[in-house]
């Protein structure tokens, strides 16, 4: 099953990664590190220890695909770091942020919550 893009989730390994990892390494910590479903169409996030390189993980429909970056220089932020045992989920801007090196990603909201209409009362 496949979620339309505003709806997409992006959870991030709370636990430094060896990212030798592949498909179904990686599909194994989505189960028992972050307890999701991988068919479920959202995107999982391994950093390395190094925080220079990082891995996306993500069901398609059709078949898994892997995003892998190194930074030549800077690193990606350490979630092993924060002092919440809470879920580290972004936003698929916060994502790309992410991919792109940014320092702000995992330390401040970069994101407004999700906009959900109101239902008119009937009065």
């Amino acid at each position: 099953m496949t979620t339309s893009y505003l709806k997409q989730r992006v959870f991030v390994c709370r636990e430094p990664t060896d990212l030798r990892l592949h498909f179904e390494g990686l599909w194994g910590l989505v189960r028992s590190s972050l307890g999701k479903d991988p068919f479920d169409g959202d995107h999982f996030v391994f950093i390395a220890k190094s925080r220079k390189r990082i891995k996306v993980l993500r069901w398609d429909g059709t078949g898994l695909c892997i995003l892998c970056k190194r930074l030549d220089k800077g690193l990606f932020f350490a979630p092993w770091q924060r002092k919440t045992d809470e879920p580290i989920v972004l936003t698929p801007s916060e994502l790309a942020l992410l991919l792109e090196g940014s320092e702000q990603v995992g330390r401040i909201k970069l994101s407004p919550e999700p906009w959900v209409p109101s239902v008119p009362s009937a009065a």
